[in-house]
């Protein structure tokens, strides 16, 4: 559990402590961002100047992204990718925020990955304001789950490529896998683009023209990308159609061998049959070349066979 704040304009961006940062009053901007899931610690956001419904949706165990204004604040929820491996199924973690004029409260269960770069252009004092802090954060958020959804698709163009019969059975787990990653992205992308829409239409004068129109920016990249999983959602579905219908054939292959090689042998399981009887009048019996005249006409009626199905197209794949 960490709990960090940074103030700029009064003076050079700093570092403060966390309760001084709760008591400012100053000219400048304070950002409190809270790390972890330590409840004790979390609970302390309750004693603050924050409302309750505020404090609540910053401290909830389960998040959706999300844009609620109350009052002169405001409250955003956003999901991004996070900065390093986290043991949830969920593929992108919460960012909450609390959102007012002059101060920023922010809670992340887990560590978000764009929170390196927001924080070093806050120090180098290219965030002075809360409109600011929250574009940076929608623009970071978008920018480095980008590739990861383009991945995605390049990753499906591999597999429709490589997409051969003999290829199916290894293909089926890696579509698999790829259609469930896309689903699991759009759950919080496309609310992540809601959000950030409703966010650049509230009227609130602490968001500055410039940051409106970053923050429409980041929700038309997250609009975007909705569309892509989307689509890569409905073609890795079509691809495993088509793995099921090559599988199918396949099957089907199988069996028509199986089928032409049973009638080859059925009549000739029906000659060696009768001539096998252990009964007397068997014809040629005591003929030294019988059994070569029987393997021979059983040759003969095979290859009358094949050559049939061969005319009628049978054994064309």
């Amino acid at each position: 559990m960490s709990c960090t704040a940074l103030l700029v304009g009064d003076g050079k961006p700093r570092a403060i402590a966390p309760d001084k940062a709760a008591d400012y009053q100053g000219p400048g901007f304070v950002w409190l961002h809270v790390e972890g899931t330590d409840e004790d610690e979390l609970a302390l956001l309750r004693g603050r100047d924050i409302p309750e419904i505020a404090a609540n949706a910053l401290v909830a165990t389960e998040t959706r992204p999300r844009c609620d204004r109350i009052e002169e604040g405001v409250i955003v929820n956003l999901r991004g990718p996070a900065a390093g491996e986290v043991e949830s199924s969920d593929r992108l973690v919460s960012i909450r925020m609390w959102v007012r004029r002059a101060k920023v409260d922010s809670v992340s269960r887990h560590r978000i990955g764009a929170i390196e770069a927001v924080t070093a252009r806050m120090r180098g004092g290219r965030i002075v304001d809360p409109g600011d802090l929250v574009a940076a954060f929608a623009r970071e958020i978008s920018k480095q789950l980008d590739p990861e959804v383009a991945a995605l698709g390049d990753a499906l163009d591999d597999a429709e490529s490589e997409l051969e019969e003999g290829n199916i059975y290894r293909l089926r787990s890696s579509i698999a896998r790829i259609r469930s990653e896309a689903i699991a992205y759009r759950r919080f992308v496309a609310p992540d683009r809601d959000a950030l829409e409703t966010l650049a239409a509230q009227d609130v004068d602490w968001l500055a023209e410039d940051d409106r129109l970053h923050i429409r920016e980041a929700a038309d990249r997250f609009a975007r990308m909705a569309e892509e999983l989307e689509a890569v959602r409905e073609r890795a579905a079509l691809l495993h159609e088509q793995i099921t219908d090559l599988r199918a054939e396949q099957i089907d292959q199988r069996s028509l061998y199986i089928s032409v090689v049973a009638f080859i042998f059925l009549p000739l399981t029906f000659i060696t049959g009768l001539l096998g009887m252990n009964v007397e009048g068997i014809p040629y019996a005591d003929t030294h070349w019988a059994f070569w005249g029987v393997v021979a006409f059983c040759a003969a009626v095979g290859a009358a066979v094949l050559a049939w199905f061969s005319y009628r197209h049978w054994l064309r794949r």
